[in-house]
């Protein structure tokens, strides 16, 4: 399990190492706002594409050599950067290494399943995001010391190091996970299992707490600019929001696992605690931004294990791959619709006004989610006395 960890902290670490450092100040930093926001959107959009085609082709050839062939792709592309001259190698770096994300990290989450029996998929994938989350904690700050002592450069090196250790390390330890046997599947089966609520439930909670916790990154600080805080502050606040989720998602796994919270209890509960912290960053001053911090990584460290694990658990193990390529595609529509919905928001009312709606939103698929596993026992109750 260790290397998927390890795959996990890679595509977390690349995603926002390189994302908080490109308008650093290197020499090779990026100075116009047009490019960078193009280059931001460049790794994103390349994992939109592609994640659910590369969970599909987990399906069909295994898990692993996606794994394996994802890493050594991202080694690949860094390299890119590294060796070449010229600025218009970075955009070819940026998204071949969105690709190769792609590649590995549904491979990476089908892998975690197919390891281990139904009862501990929570204990596994609350250790899968522990680590994830570390990646994006100390992406952008040990991403800042290496392009610091060097450049950016020096920044795509590591990560080509990084990849192509991980891709060792799993190449000796991870075993081989044959593919399963399959019904043929049409395009009707396909939207048929994709609009089932048990897919439907799990991945938008998914999405909601990944759009809250891109939205917590990108405009907690500038909230906190707003209230006259320094930048010690507003960097304390977005540290403290992902350290709030890793330490709660391996805890939350093993309450899973135990029987100590349900589905349905695990994703609701994530949901209002996220939306009570999108509601606390409306409120001013340096209480406002650390609630809000605090809240919004509980809320996402709630959701994370329990979404993956109950994918996992209604999946047929052959189809594994490309169920958690077409969840992770929504995480991603969720990470960049965030934060247009709260810029689109704060652009015509305020900022507050943009986390108060963002809040409405994701407490109303709380209540949703609240109404379904309610009816859900009325619903076996009736079926029991027929």
């Amino acid at each position: 399990m260790w290397p998927l960890y390890a795959a996990g902290f890679v595509t977390a670490f690349g995603a926002h190492g390189i994302a908080a450092n490109l308008g650093g100040f290197s020499d090779d930093a990026v100075t116009s706002l047009l490019v960078l926001g193009g280059l931001l959107a460049l790794y994103d959009g390349a994992e939109v594409l592609l994640k659910p085609l590369f969970g599909t082709l987990a399906d069909r050839i295994g898990a692993r050599p996606v794994l394996l062939g994802g890493l050594v792709a991202f080694a690949a592309a860094s390299t890119v950067y590294v060796v070449a001259d010229g600025p218009a190698w970075l955009w070819v770096a940026r998204f071949a290494q969105g690709a190769a994300a792609s590649a590995f990290s549904p491979a990476a989450s089908a892998l975690v399943a197919r390891l281990n029996p139904a009862g501990s998929h929570g204990r596994a994938y609350g250790s899968y995001g522990f680590w994830k989350s570390i990646g994006y904690t100390l992406g952008p700050l040990l991403g800042g010391l290496l392009v610091w002592l060097g450049d950016l450069r020096l920044l795509f090196a590591v990560l080509a190091g990084l990849g192509v250790a991980v891709a060792i390390w799993a190449a000796v330890a991870v075993p081989v996970v044959p593919p399963l046997p399959k019904r043929r599947q049409n395009v009707v089966d396909l939207a048929r299992r994709l609009a089932d609520p048990a897919f439907l439930a799990p991945t938008g909670a998914l999405a909601a707490a990944t759009a809250a916790l891109s939205v917590g990154v990108g405009f907690l600080p500038v909230t906190g600019r707003a209230a006259d805080l320094g930048t010690i502050a507003t960097g304390a606040a977005v540290s403290l929001l992902a350290a709030c989720a890793a330490l709660v998602q391996p805890w939350t796994g093993r309450a899973l696992d135990a029987g100590r919270i349900s589905t349905a209890r695990g994703l609701t509960v994530g949901l209002f605690v996220t939306a009570a912290g999108l509601a606390c960053a409306m409120l001013p001053g340096l209480a406002g931004v650390l609630s809000a911090a605090a809240l919004i990584g509980v809320g996402t460290g709630l959701i994370t294990p329990v979404g993956f694990a109950a994918l996992a658990a209604s999946t047929p193990a052959a189809r594994l791959g490309q169920t958690m390529g077409t969840a992770e595609l929504g995480r991603e529509l969720g990470d960049a619709g965030g934060p247009l919905l709260v810029a689109g928001v704060a652009s015509a009312f305020s900022l507050s006004s943009g986390f108060g709606v963002l809040a409405a939103l994701v407490a109303a698929g709380a209540g949703l989610a609240l109404a379904r596993s309610r009816r859900a026992p009325r619903a076996r109750t009736g079926a029991v006395g027929a």
